[in-house]
């Protein structure tokens, strides 16, 4: 019978992917009480909503600027250090925030500066973070892998964190900044436990060219590999049409579904909670459902959640939906990173995974501003169908390319990973999280 850990983390995934699962599931705990602090600090110094959102803005801006640049350089060094020292930096820009609170010289420019320092340091620490699983499993494994990480992000991070953030606020405005120091220190110690991740070989051979040239090499793989490139494009798209509606939800949840604030804290639990559950299927899914269909029918249904909600005006549908959303945008989630991982290089694991995450932030981005606009014109409602037919079409075009996604053949990430993991179980079986 296996315990409880061995069913989180199977014993096959090794040691080191231990130490990585407890290391992302604490700095979660951490990201997740600032999800809801954040906001609530910046509000109580000012009732404009421009310089609310600022603060949104100023975090994910970081993903625009820097994100190419920190995908070369997590493969140009040993990705588990450059994690720690991104994650190092977060803990001092936040200690530096709660000494301003402390001491109450703590102002909204102050605030809104050390939302755009954590962000550049975030755009490090989930891009070279990203880079790590493939070099600690086997191929076969990226999916379970993928999932529990993906657990602790639900959990952590979207369930248990913002409301554990909200009661500290209520508490105290430094305490929630204060428990995030805590938890992002604590991962530094805990990834700090794997083994030195070696640097990937580089085909050139020139061992500190431009950043530049190692982003241009980067595009330029990711351009002739139209199995990832369509993957990328596929999720740039689809966060597109997904934002649109997504950036007025407290407003459609308030004034369209009348929930209040209590029913659209609802709606982010429901999502929440579909998610946790489909973790406990992610392995029978993947098992007994091929990745292609699998993408195929996680799509479908986001086209047909836009519709839905564009159709309901019962808040009881719409935590239902919610739920389904939460469930299968998870199942994405997973299969998409999975997928992406198995096919490229570890030597280009950064980069492309960089230009991934600016076409989510990307796309994200033009999709709040299209969602306004629309909302604006034709009524709460309006951005939901946008999202139907712009989904639905999308979905038209890639329902094909996806067998090809899927079809192609993984590349071998060499030696980085662990040919044999219970060996190395056995040595440190008691210094487990």
């Amino acid at each position: 019978m296996p315990t409880l850990g061995e069913l989180v983390a199977p014993r096959r995934l090794g040691r080191d992917f231990r130490w990585l699962l407890a290391s992302s599931w604490t700095s979660n705990i951490g990201d997740g009480v600032a999800l809801a602090a954040a906001p609530l600090l910046i509000a109580s110094m000012t009732s404009s909503p421009l310089i609310v959102a600022s603060g949104a803005v100023l975090q994910f801006l970081p993903w625009l600027l820097f994100g190419l640049h920190a995908g070369a350089i997590a493969d140009r060094f040993d990705r588990r250090r450059l994690v720690m020292l991104a994650n190092a930096a977060r803990a001092v820009v936040l200690g530096a925030l709660c000494v301003f609170l402390v001491t109450g010289t703590a102002n909204i420019v102050i605030v809104l500066a050390v939302a755009f320092l954590y962000g550049c340091a975030e755009v490090f620490v989930d891009t070279t973070s990203s880079t790590l699983l493939p070099m600690l499993v086997k191929p076969a494994d990226l999916g379970v892998g993928n999932a529990r990480l993906q657990a602790g992000y639900l959990v952590a991070n979207q369930f248990a964190g913002p409301p554990l953030g909200a009661f500290l606020f209520a508490a105290g405005t430094a305490w929630p900044f204060l428990l995030e120091v805590v938890c992002v220190l604590a991962a530094v110690v805990l990834i700090s436990r794997m083994a030195r991740t070696p640097v990937p070989p580089r085909e050139n051979a020139e061992a500190h060219p431009p950043v530049h040239t190692d982003i241009a090499e980067g595009l330029r793989w990711l351009w002739r590999n139209p199995p990832v490139r369509m993957l990328v494009l596929i999720i740039l798209l689809f966060n597109v049409t997904w934002a649109a509606p997504w950036g007025v939800l407290v407003l459609y949840a308030t004034e369209h579904l009348h929930m209040g604030p209590v029913g659209y804290g609802m709606l982010t639990a429901a999502s929440a909670v579909g998610g946790i559950l489909a973790t406990l299927s992610f392995g029978w899914l993947e098992r007994h459902v091929s990745f292609a269909a699998l993408m195929r029918i996680v799509l479908t249904l986001e086209v047909l959640m836009h519709l839905a909600f564009a159709l309901t005006t019962i808040a009881w549908v719409a935590l239902i939906i919610m739920f389904f959303f939460g469930a299968y945008a998870f199942v994405w989630a997973t299969i998409s990173t999975t997928v992406r991982q198995r096919l490229v290089p570890a030597a280009l694991q950064g980069r492309v995974a960089s230009v991934n995450m600016v076409g989510v932030f990307g796309g994200m981005i033009i999709g709040w501003a299209l969602g306004g606009v629309i909302a604006e014109v034709w009524g709460l409602t309006a951005p939901w169908w946008f999202a139907f037919a712009g989904a639905a079409i999308t979905l038209l075009f890639v329902w094909k390319p996806i067998s090809q996604i899927v079809s192609a053949k993984p590349v071998d990430q060499g030696d980085a990973v662990q040919e044999d993991t219970a060996q190395g179980d056995a040595v440190q079986d008691s210094n487990e999280p």
